[in-house]
């Protein structure tokens, strides 16, 4: 792919089909991962001491039962390790493949969408004027900085202080967000910050719990004692996991809300929709070992309820003499048609955007809201502001929007 030209038809089929093909893996892997997760959370928070002398002779530490789908469930887990492990036929199941196909699928949508086409996904140049390999560096860079920085943490002293441990993380995602806002476009800046948490958790499965649960069944095999500080390891980043879970669900769908990923605080929002999401699953967690804090939930939803009224659009206020339809259109043609024609001369695209066409008065006025809500609401047209619209440019479309997007005389 050379950015510097145009699509080929097969170019642009090419990258659309395994935008699609990538995606569809992406979402069931996750799907797999995370819900393998929260159910694990879930029985680990609902376990109880078991009654029967024979359980707790073999070293059960905890046991829950339940009902799904007609049959009945009774989960044990050792306090530590079993007296020996199943022998062949009888499988041990490892929980890893998920983990790993969902991270493994969203790199490649990440280098697909945003590293293969920088210049119109990711980079911004009214934010910082970035060449792609640079862009590029510094967002494989933050990846393994921040897995570093927070594996450090997790294994030093603050590690046993799972409060503290907390607060530090989120003041350095914090800073994380705002770099990244502050560098990237938009919608690049929110999907690193998606992509180093992503990294974080499939991190903890591949560095600290698989290694962990291999030694296990190694001591195991061996006849020696477990040791029980492999188990304290995995449930602590399998914790971790489960906070990171709706941040980064979040993330996955931001770049259809501009809203959010193009406002001038936007690193704030992130971080608030975040602490929000992490608040909700804390909720549910301490729920499952029946200590419902209402106070977690009701604060997590408090944000939400604050974001929503904290950037509600002001009214846009009509200049003197109103707005022609002329002064628009000289406007779209020049920033907007370069994508949003039959035939666009961006290198970046092959056919226009959502197939929506803005060369005629008809075309124009017909997508007249969608023109306010895309440049002026969310302000997430064009695509890193790759035209350089303007904030009176995009004040004067939002007026003539709100005039009755005439085609005639000025908009009064």
């Amino acid at each position: 792919f050379d950015p510097s030209k145009p699509l080929s038809v097969m170019e642009a089929y090419v990258l659309d089909y395994l935008n699609f093909a990538i995606r569809w893996l992406h979402m069931i892997a996750g799907i797999a991962w995370i819900g393998a997760s929260l159910y694990f959370v879930w029985l680990d928070s609902s376990l109880l001491p078991p009654k029967d002398a024979p359980s707790k002779d073999i070293g059960i530490g905890g046991e829950v039962w339940a009902l799904h789908g007609g049959g009945f469930y009774r989960a044990q887990k050792f306090a530590v390790a079993p007296p020996e492990l199943p022998q062949p036929p009888v499988p041990l199941h490892w929980f890893k493949w998920e983990a790993y196909t969902t991270w493994l699928s969203g790199f490649a949508l990440l280098v697909l969408i945003y590293y293969v086409q920088a210049d119109v996904y990711l980079i911004d140049r009214n934010v910082m004027d970035l060449t792609p390999v640079a862009a590029i560096a510094a967002g494989l860079g933050s990846l393994a900085m921040t897995w570093i920085v927070y594996d450090l943490l997790c294994r030093s002293p603050l590690g046993d202080n799972e409060p503290a441990l907390a607060g530090v993380m989120f003041v350095l995602l914090a800073a994380l967000a705002y770099g990244f806002t502050h560098m990237f476009s938009g919608r690049g800046a929110f999907i690193h910050f998606g992509a180093v948490i992503g990294t974080i958790m499939v991190a903890n499965v591949f560095f600290v719990i698989m290694p962990g649960q291999r030694a296990m069944v190694a001591a195991k095999v061996a006849g020696t004692p477990v040791d029980p500080i492999h188990g304290q390891r995995g449930k602590q980043r399998s914790v971790h996991n489960t906070y990171f879970t709706l941040p980064v669900l979040f993330v996955m769908v931001s770049n259809h809300y501009a809203g959010f990923t193009n406002h001038k605080h936007a690193w704030a929002i992130l971080m608030a929709i975040s602490l929000a999401g992490a608040l909700i699953r804390l909720y549910s967690v301490l729920s499952h070992r029946g200590n419902k804090q209402h106070s977690l939930w009701m604060i997590g939803y408090g944000i939400l309820i604050g974001l929503f009224v904290a950037l509600f659009p002001k009214p846009v206020e009509q200049p003197a003499g109103g707005v022609t339809f002329g002064e628009v259109k000289r406007i779209i043609d020049a920033k907007c048609t370069v994508c949003h024609a039959a035939q666009p001369t961006h290198s970046g695209f092959n056919a226009p955007p959502k197939n929506v066409l803005l060369e005629t008065a008809a075309q124009i006025k017909s997508q007249a809201q969608q023109i306010n809500q895309q440049t002026v609401a969310t302000r997430a047209m064009p695509p890193g502001n790759l035209t350089k619209l303007t904030d009176d440019e995009r004040a004067l479309i939002g007026a003539w929007v709100a005039g009755g997007a005439k085609t005639g005389a000025a908009a009064q």
